[in-house]
C-alpha cells in the first residue's frame, strides 16, 4: 500500500524550525508512516547538528532510512548564526515554503508542514506576503486560517489585518460567504465539527445595539441566512464567553472575527500543542502554532509538541485523502 508524501519546510534557518525537525530525525521510526521531503539545505541542518552537539551521522542515518529526503532549495547561505535573523535567511525561508507549495500543486506532495518564518523578516527581504496564509490566499482565494487542538477549534474570518480593515470587511455578504466555504471544507475533510459558534464584534456582542450596531446589521443576518440554508450555526456570542461553549467539545468550532479575538483564547489553552491548519486548499497544509523564537534558537530549549501535532494532523488528513 502506498503512503502519503509530506513536505517539511525548515522555516527561518536561524529560528527554531531546523532544531525541531532534527528532533524528529533523531528517531525516524517515530514519524507517522509516510515519505518525507524536506525543503531546505543540508548544510543548514549540519550546522544545527554541530551547534546542538548531535551525532555527526544523524542526517546520514535518517536519510538512509529511505523515508526521508532533502530537496536542496534556495540560494546557499554564506553564514548561519543561530538566533540572528538576516535578510538572506528570510529569503531562504520563503523559498523553502514556496517551493514546497509548488510541489504540492504539482501533485508531488499530499501535505506540507511548514516551519515558522518571520513576517518582519519577509518584509525586510522584499517579500510582499504577510506570512504563509497570505501567500496561500494569493493562490487560493478561499483559503481559511484555522487552529486545532484537543481542547479547542477555531477559524478566523480575518487574520493579519489592522482592526480598521477588519471593520471594512465586516459585511453580511462576506460573512455568509465565509460561513458557506467553512462548512464545505469541514465536510470535505470530515473534521468532526457539527456546530459553528460565531463571536460578536463588540463588547457583550453589542448588548442589543447599545454597544455597537454591527451585530444587528451584519452578523445576525448572515448567521440567520446560513442557518436557513441548513448550516448548524449560532451566534453572535460575546467573545468573553463563547470559547467556554466550545472548550473540550470536539464537535464545536468558534469563528472569531479578527486575529487576536480568537488567538488569545486558543493560545491560552493550546500554546504548546496547537496546530495551524489552512482550509480551502487542494492539499493539506499545517504548521506549529508558534513563531521562530529566535531568542531560544540553539539553546536546546525549543519544544517540539506543536510541530509533532502538526505532523500527525497532516498525516491523518493526507492518509484519508490518499486512500
Amino acid at each position: 500500500m502506498s503512503v502519503p508524501v509530506i513536505g517539511l519546510t525548515l522555516g527561518d534557518p536561524a529560528g527554531v524550525g531546523p532544531e525541531i525537525i532534527l528532533h524528529f530525525l533523531k528517531n525516524p521510526t517515530s514519524l507517522p508512516e509516510a515519505r518525507y521531503l524536506i525543503f531546505g539545505q543540508k548544510k543548514i541542518l549540519e550546522s544545527w547538528c554541530r551547534c546542538l552537539d548531535l551525532p555527526a551521522d544523524l542526517l546520514a542515518t535518517a536519510l538512509a532510512s529511505g523515508r526521508i529526503e532533502i530537496r536542496e532549495t534556495g540560494q546557499p547561505l554564506d553564514k548561519l548564526e543561530l538566533g540572528s535573523p538576516t535578510v538572506a535567511g528570510a529569503l531562504a525561508s520563503f523559498e523553502f515554503f514556496s517551493q514546497a507549495v509548488e510541489a504540492a500543486r504539482r501533485g508531488e506532495l499530499q501535505a506540507v508542514v511548514t516551519g515558522p518564518v518571520s513576517k518582519a523578516g519577509w518584509q525586510q527581504a522584499g517579500v510582499r506576503f504577510h506570512g504563509h496564509t497570505d501567500y496561500l490566499e494569493s493562490l487560493y482565494p478561499e483559503a481559511i486560517m484555522s487552529f486545532w487542538s484537543r481542547r479547542l477549534k477555531l477559524a478566523l474570518f480575518t487574520h493579519h489585518l489592522p482592526l480598521k480593515r477588519v471593520l471594512a470587511e465586516l459585511h453580511r455578504e462576506n460573512l455568509l460567504a465565509f460561513f458557506r466555504r467553512l462548512q464545505r471544507q469541514l465536510q470535505k475533510w470530515d473534521l468532526g465539527v457539527e456546530e459553528i459558534l460565531v463571536c460578536g464584534l463588540n463588547p457583550h456582542a453589542g448588548e442589543e445595539g447599545t454597544l455597537g450596531e454591527e451585530e444587528n446589521s451584519e452578523v445576525i443576518p448572515a448567521v440567520e441566512t446560513a442557518r436557513a440554508e441548513g448550516l448548524k450555526i449560532d451566534g453572535p456570542f460575546p467573545a468573553d464567553t463563547v470559547f467556554l461553549r466550545a472548550l473540550d467539545k470536539p464537535d464545536k468550532m468558534v469563528v472569531a472575527l479578527y486575529h487576536d479575538q480568537g488567538l488569545i483564547a486558543f493560545k491560552l489553552v493550546a500554546f504548546d500543542c496547537g496546530v495551524n491548519l489552512t482550509l480551502g486548499l487542494p492539499f493539506i497544509r499545517t504548521s506549529p502554532d508558534h513563531g521562530t523564537a529566535f531568542d531560544l534558537a540553539g539553546k536546546k530549549l525549543a519544544r517540539s509538541e506543536s510541530f509533532g501535532e502538526a505532523l500527525r494532523l497532516a498525516w491523518k488528513l493526507a492518509s484519508r485523502s490518499h486512500r
